[in-house]
């Protein structure tokens, strides 16, 4: 560059991660060597006065360096002066057609660099859709910033020349000269030892297609050999590939004991399975070295779980209050007692008499437990060990208490992990006084239809009977509304299209599925019950918790054992708060 430029620093970075798990590689950018790109304040495209200036990028070793120049422009000056009082010390980068080969960027193009303050994120992330094209690479559509942290170096028109090595053109010669050295410095081994893992299956792949290619070259190899194999000076001696060391071991893999190798691993079914076969033969050690460890496609476990996205609809939609002991107090007006009367003259005029009920629902506490030996702790480094267990937890808290609200939490009373249904009071169990309850007959071997028919028809006809707050929810199985959804009319065509169809035809405001309401039964009275919905408005619901429903965290450390023991609870109460609030559906068998 012969002119001058004001300062330089690293666009970006090689092997920078992500905090999404992607890692930008080394010559990712590499198109955009010797380009000039727009210099932005903050990435902001909205009008031409965030454009500060320019800015040249020089792809090197280590990623991509820029040198920029402002613009005499108010805004350009005024971010001179920031840098120049390091008042801004950070550089970005906007790029887009990035590409990817597993969580590697391999390929991108900057569009803009841009001045960012100091202390922005140090983790590069990248917001993208993602698409496969031939199955060995991954291309994302979408484009990324990406921050690496570093400072910017000033540069002020009255200082002498900087020297050769800080020119953003610097002699390619001299560079191509030391990359040279360097490389020859390196051993095959060392060379191979900085590949990953896609890349070193890639070398194994090139070098089975080599010997294929070459066999008919090696039997004539092999009679040269036999020729003058009196002659020592002129016999040739192959080593493998992998050696690091120069000088000829006791035992090598000789061209020919690679070729039986890769031949029998196509009968064998794999490489390793074939070098394993053939170990004792030719004196392979250290497999492992040649077969890498298989890689996590996530940073973190993945959880088998539940559907839970009907616990959100709960714990989103009940109730809560400051207190955990809930009083209930309603006045019944229903008996003739409590009727307006006639007066005829001379006749005693009769009190009122109407009977007040009162309902108390005390606290109860619902907690989860874990522990972890500390050996564990510190070795796992991968990824946060106790954030993963403790954000389990918290999972699995919250839909203890949003199935025991709903449903009840399924244990038998004898059990001692049971939650107290006198205090956290099921709806699908609760009083006549607050949930209606409503039962279908069906008929042995009724059809999936006559069941559908029979539940949509009991809801509707229910519907009169629901006292509660505005519009409710229907929690039902996945099996009924599909049964429901399936339903044709006389001529084969679908009665309802879709799920709002069928709400509406409902009356409800919503229809959530709850897997955990499977093939749930209950005795009453000698007779076995089977739930098929619930339709209710769970602001009727009210969960009460003491200091605002705080969800209490504690870890400990048991010297004894050398475990760390991590405690999760909370303190609450609940029930249902207003009369005829709740619909219950269920079946019997005829």
């Amino acid at each position: 560059m012969e002119g001058r430029y004001d300062f330089s620093g690293w666009a970006t970075k090689n092997d920078l991660r992500c905090s999404d798990g992607r890692t930008i590689r080394r010559d990712a950018f590499k198109e955009n060597d010797g380009k000039t790109v727009p210099l932005i304040w903050n990435h902001q495209h909205d009008s031409p006065e965030d454009v500060l200036g320019h800015a040249l990028l020089v792809n090197k070793p280590e990623g991509v360096y820029a040198y920029g120049v402002f613009n005499k422009t108010e805004a350009g000056m005024t971010a001179k002066n920031l840098v120049d009082n390091g008042d801004v010390v950070g550089l970005s980068i906007y790029a887009n057609q990035l590409k990817q080969h597993g969580s590697d960027v391999v390929h991108g193009m900057i569009r803009e660099v841009s001045l960012v303050l100091a202390g922005a994120n140090p983790g590069a992330s990248i917001d993208s859709v993602i698409r496969h094209s031939d199955g060995t690479e991954t291309v994302l559509e979408d484009s990324g910033f990406i921050y690496t942290g570093e400072g910017i170096e000033l540069y002020h028109a009255d200082e002498p020349e900087k020297k050769q090595e800080d020119k953003p053109m610097a002699d390619d010669q001299d560079k191509d000269k030391e990359k040279e050295k360097k490389s020859e410095d390196k051993t095959v081994g060392e060379v191979f030892d900085t590949l990953n893992e896609e890349q070193k299956t890639a070398v194994y792949s090139v070098i089975a297609l080599a010997l294929d290619e070459s066999a008919g070259d090696e039997d004539n190899q092999n009679e040269e050999d036999q020729n003058n194999k009196d002659d020592e000076e002129d016999t040739i001696v192959k080593h493998n590939v992998f050696d690091q060391e120069e000088e000829a071991r006791g035992q090598v893999l000789s061209h020919s004991d690679m070729e039986v190798i890769f031949k029998d691993g196509k009968r064998l079914g794999s490489l390793k399975e074939s070098v394993l076969a053939h170990a004792q033969d030719y004196g392979i050690e250290n497999i492992g070295t040649l077969f890498p460890e298989p890689k996590a496609l996530t940073n973190t476990p993945e959880f088998i779980k539940r559907d839970a996205g009907w616990v959100d609809d709960v714990m989103n939609g009940v109730h809560r209050s400051p207190f955990s002991r809930i009083k209930s107090v309603f006045a019944d007006l229903r008996e003739d007692e409590a009727r307006a009367l006639g007066y005829m003259k001379g006749n005693l005029k009769k009190e009122e008499v109407f009977s007040l009920l009162k309902r108390t629902t005390a606290p109860t506490t619902i907690y989860k437990k874990q522990k972890l030996d500390r050996d564990d702790v510190v070795d796992i480094t991968d990824f946060d060990v106790v954030g993963w267990i403790r954000a389990e937890m918290r999972v699995m808290l919250n839909e203890e208490i949003a199935r025991a609200a709903l449903i009840g939490d399924g244990r038998l009373s004898s059990s001692d992990d049971k939650i107290d249904e006198n205090c956290i009071r099921p709806i699908w169990t609760e009083n006549e006084l607050f949930a209606v309850k409503r039962t279908i007959s069906f008929a042995a071997g009724a059809t999936d239809d006559t069941k559908a028919k029979a539940f949509i028809r009991e809801i509707i006809k229910s519907r009169k009977d629901y006292k509660g707050s505005g519009n409710p929810t229907l929690f039902t199985t996945e099996d009924m509304l599909t049964n429901c959804l399936l339903l044709e009319d006389t001529t084969g065509r679908l009665i309802y299209t879709g799920e709002d169809q069928l709400r509406t035809a409902l009356r409800v405001k919503k229809i959530v599925t709850v897997p955990v309401m499977e093939n749930l039964t209950r005795n009453d009275n000698g007779t076995t019950k089977t739930l098929q919905g619930i339709v209710v408005n769970l602001a009727d619901y009210t969960i009460g918790a003491d200091k605002g429903g705080a969800v209490n965290a504690f870890d400990d450390f048991d010297i004894d054992y050398n475990q760390m023991k991590y405690l999760i609870e909370t303190r609450c109460s609940g029930a249902l708060t207003k009369p005829f609030s709740a619909i219950v559906v269920e079946s019997t068998a005829a």
